[in-house]
């Protein structure tokens, strides 16, 4: 307990920069997929749409419900982000006040 109240300035802040680190390459991850399922999507129906199997009024109608699909997968990426830097930094702050209550600690030889 002791070692861990001394290695807590130096540990508190990596281990935080370490989760959000997971946190993201999770989120990156699942994202990549659902973009990359969207994109073939679109593709696919870009290329019905040149061999014309889909007339130009269906195009229109599904490469747009694709593309809101792909700018919503963005958008909650970016809100993501930032609520997960902000639970960073509530993190951070919480380790510094544990330190600094833990300042009366003395070591004895």
């Amino acid at each position: 307990m002791l070692m861990k109240a001394l290695l807590l300035p130096i540990m508190g802040p990596i281990s935080g920069v370490v989760w959000i680190a997971e946190q993201i390459q999770e989120r990156t991850n699942t994202e990549f997929d659902a973009q990359e399922n969207l994109h073939k999507r679109l593709l696919s129906l870009q290329l019905s749409f040149d061999i014309g199997e889909i007339s130009e009024e269906d195009f229109e109608v599904q490469e747009e419900e694709i593309l809101l699909k792909i700018q919503a997968l963005e958008d909650e990426a970016r809100i993501e982000a930032e609520s997960e830097e902000e639970e960073y930094y509530e993190q951070e702050d919480q380790f510094t006040v544990e330190v600094e209550e833990d300042k009366h600690l003395v070591l004895l030889p």
